[in-house]
């Protein structure tokens, strides 16, 4: 590997790690107003954390590559009610391709109180491979 190839892959590094940041902080953003304006009962906030191993895919990045949304609801939440949060993320098909293309392979729903719940495997939701079916 020589030194442009390096040099090129730190860049685009960093690129993909500004615009992960960036939907992070725009989903926590959109989450809280939701909850200020009533459109959601709880807060929602996402974090990067490590993602599940054996969801890992092309386009994985190489570190947190799992996308944590923590219901800030006060109580621990019940796993119906993490699946439930869980399939409203993975119904907006643009969030999930957005997720995958910038390297999470992992959902993860979890309450405030603990640090179980639920996971899916992002790349199975995200709809790919339309012209190759």
């Amino acid at each position: 590997m020589n030194l442009t190839n390096i040099w090129n892959g730190i860049v685009q590094w960093f690129s993909d790690s500004r615009d992960r940041s960036r939907l992070v902080r725009d989903f926590n953003k959109t989450a809280r107003n939701a909850f200020v304006t009533g459109t959601a009962p709880t807060i929602l906030e996402a974090s990067m954390v490590t993602g599940n191993k054996a969801y890992k895919h092309e386009m994985s990045a190489w570190m947190n590559t799992g996308f944590c949304i923590k219901a800030l609801s006060g109580r621990t939440l019940s796993r119906d009610e993490m699946i439930f949060i869980g399939k409203i993320i993975l119904a907006n098909k643009t969030l999930v391709r957005q997720l995958v293309a910038l390297g999470w392979d992992t959902l993860m729903v979890r309450d405030n109180n603990s640090h179980f719940g639920c996971q899916w495997k992002l790349i199975e939701h995200a709809d790919m491979g339309g012209f190759l079916d």
